[in-house]
Parts: structure tokens; C-alpha cells; sequence
């Protein structure tokens, strides 16, 4: 399976440029405050999208999925699938979503670090073949613009324990990128810069359709 992989878009969505592929994942911070109008606009333009498969979470700036929950679930058109902190499968392949990432300033989907948060990604079931948060694990494309560490340790722990096929996040837009851990392939896919510009290209990587066949390759567009 193409798995094509965006984040961080912050409202920018419509002029970017979108890979072929069977799944399309974006790992949040689709708007810039989570308006209703933002939001209706990117799935808007998310349904449209050719890929057979559209998966997405929300991120720390899309606060509308955190304050009225039960109207942006309205607002999600058929073909699309939302997750928050569940499940989905898609010809085989398992993939858990999460917007939660650790505390900064006041922003959604926020959890303390330590205890609150281990417990929370121990919620990942560790059959997942892609798990997608919105932030990333600790010391891996975690950068940010002064050059520290922004990532969870906690989920790093968790991914490891799970041993996913794939990891998608976003979040930290200056570690845009793909990393390995272990047999982990893992995707920083801001598309959005430190400035929220949109500068990066959608990641695509190539899963094989079942979690028995462990071969994956990996590519970014030129």
C-alpha cells in the first residue's frame, strides 16, 4: 500500500501538491485556530483528494475537535476517517490515531508529562501496524528551531513496545523528515514551516498490504 503522508498544513492545504497513492494520512494541525470555517474547508478539500483512503487527527491547533467534539464529528463527510485516541483497518493494515501531545502553554490535546501521558499511550493496542500522533517521539525528528528536543519519551517507550510499521506525526515543523527505529519507519511530515509557510512535500511510503509481509521502502517527492 502507498501510504502518502502530510501534516501541519494550517490552512494552507489548497495549494499543495498531492502524491498518487492508496491512503492519504494527515497528522494534524489541519487549521491555524480551529475554526469552524477552517475546518470545514480542509475537509472540504481532504474528501476530495483521489486517494481511496483518507485517515486524519486533529493537533494542538485544531480546537474545535476538542471543545465541541460532537459537531465536528457533523462536519466529517462520508469517505473520510477521523481518529481520536481509536482504531481503524484499511485492507489489513491496523492504524491507531491520537492528537495528544505533551504540555505546552495551554493549547488542545495537551497532557502532562510522566504518568498522565505514559498512560495514555498505553491505550495503543500492539497489534497496530501505523500508528499516527500529531507529535513525535523523543530525540527523533523532534527538533526545534533553537535545536532542542520537543518529543515524547514516553511514546518513544510505547512505540517500541508496540513495534509499529510506520509512525506518522507532525508538530515540530522543523523536523520535517524520515527517521528509522529499528524495523520503525518514522515520518515527520510538516508540511509547514517554523514561520507556517508551507514549504515541505508530502512523504510517501510503500507498506506492503499485510502486517506478515514486513518489506517497506520509503520515498520523498523531488
Amino acid at each position: 500500500m502507498r501510504v502518502v503522508c502530510i501534516s501541519d498544513t494550517h490552512a494552507h492545504h489548497a495549494g499543495l501538491t498531492v502524491p498518487d497513492g492508496e491512503l492519504l494520512i494527515h497528522a494534524g494541525d489541519l487549521s491555524e485556530q480551529g475554526h469552524p470555517a477552517e475546518v470545514v474547508d480542509f475537509l472540504r478539500w481532504f474528501s476530495r483528494q483521489p486517494h481511496p483512503y483518507k485517515v486524519f487527527i486533529a493537533g494542538n491547533h485544531d480546537w474545535l475537535f476538542e471543545r465541541e467534539p460532537g459537531f465536528a464529528a457533523g462536519l466529517i463527510p462520508d469517505g473520510v476517517t477521523y481518529l481520536q485516541d481509536s482504531g481503524c483497518e484499511i485492507k489489513g493494515l491496523r492504524i491507531w490515531g491520537s492528537p495528544v501531545t505533551p504540555t505546552f502553554f495551554e493549547w488542545a490535546f495537551n497532557r502532562d508529562r510522566g504518568e498522565a501521558i505514559r498512560a495514555h499511550w498505553q491505550r495503543i493496542p500492539l497489534d497496530t501496524d501505523i500508528v499516527v500522533t500529531h507529535g513525535p517521539v523523543w530525540g527523533i525528528l523532534d527538533l526545534n528551531h533553537q535545536r532542542k528536543h520537543q518529543g515524547c519519551v514516553d511514546l518513544l517507550d510505547r512505540l517500541q513496545a508496540v513495534k509499529p510499521r510506520l509512525h506518522v506525526c507532525g508538530h515540530i515543523h522543523s523536523g520535517y523528515g524520515q527517521a528509522t527505529l529499528g524495523t520503525i519507519a518514522l515520518v515527520n511530515a510538516s508540511i509547514c514551516d517554523e514561520a507556517y509557510q508551507p514549504c515541505n512535500a508530502p512523504i510517501v511510503v510503500d507498506l506492503g498490504s499485510t502486517r506478515k509481509s514486513r518489506g517497506l521502502a520509503s520515498n520523498s517527492p523531488s
